[in-house]
Formats: structure tokens, sequence, C-alpha cells
């Protein structure tokens, strides 16, 4: 296999490409060296996280035309930080994981059956 792979073990897929999301804005949760936020999971936002989030003092919900970010709004798929995924879940407040777009180096730091658990339904 060619390309980087997925939590499952498989090719990485597309996660979001409307709104375009990944580090490097091509639609994939990889991730390289100049990463530092590590944008790995790929996820369906809520309002719920994007409160959580905005609580946290990353506002996802605003647009940023100087970084290219259009704001995020509910059922909006987008490559989240694995850590900022992983503060969710302990505070009850992750949103749904689309886990063969979910970058494996995500594993690093959150467990699979954590992502497995919030899986989202309409990839089961």
């Amino acid at each position: 296999m060619s390309g980087p792979s997925n939590v499952l073990g498989e090719k990485l897929e597309l996660c979001c490409s409307d709104p375009m999301t990944g580090f490097y804005r091509n639609g994939m949760c990889a991730t390289g060296p100049h990463d530092h936020g590590l944008h790995t999971v790929c996820v369906r936002v809520t309002a719920g996280f994007l409160e959580f989030s905005r609580s946290r003092g990353n506002d996802l919900s605003t647009p940023a035309q100087h970084f290219d970010f259009p704001g995020l709004v509910e059922g909006n798929k987008w490559c989240l930080c694995v850590t900022r995924w992983k503060e969710a879940f302990d505070h009850g407040m992750a949103p749904q994981v689309y886990l063969k777009a979910t970058h494996i180096s995500s594993l690093e730091y959150v467990d699979l059956e954590d992502l497995q658990s919030h899986a989202a339904e309409d990839e089961l």
C-alpha cells in the first residue's frame, strides 16, 4: 500500500473537500513534520463541540480569511487536532469520527476503541 494509512491499517481516505480540510488543505487528514497541531482525526462537527472548542480558546466557527478558513457549522467534516479530540472525549464532547479518513498516527494519542466508540454512523 502506498500513501498514509488510517487507524484501521488501510489506505487513508479523503475526509472532506467542501470545506477543504487537512493541514495541507488537500482534504486529507495526513500529517507531516510541520503539522505541530497533528490535524489527523476526521470528524463531523456538532454545535456542542464547536461551543466546547470555542470555550477552550479555539473558535472553529468564525471564518478567518487570512488562513483560507471558512468557519465550520454543524455537520461539516473536518480534520481535527488529535489532542483537541482527546480533550473533547475526556469531557464528553467528542464529535463523531470517520475512521477510514483518520490518520494512523492518531493512535499515538488515543485508543482505537475510543475512536470506534465515536464512529460516524454513516461510515459503519
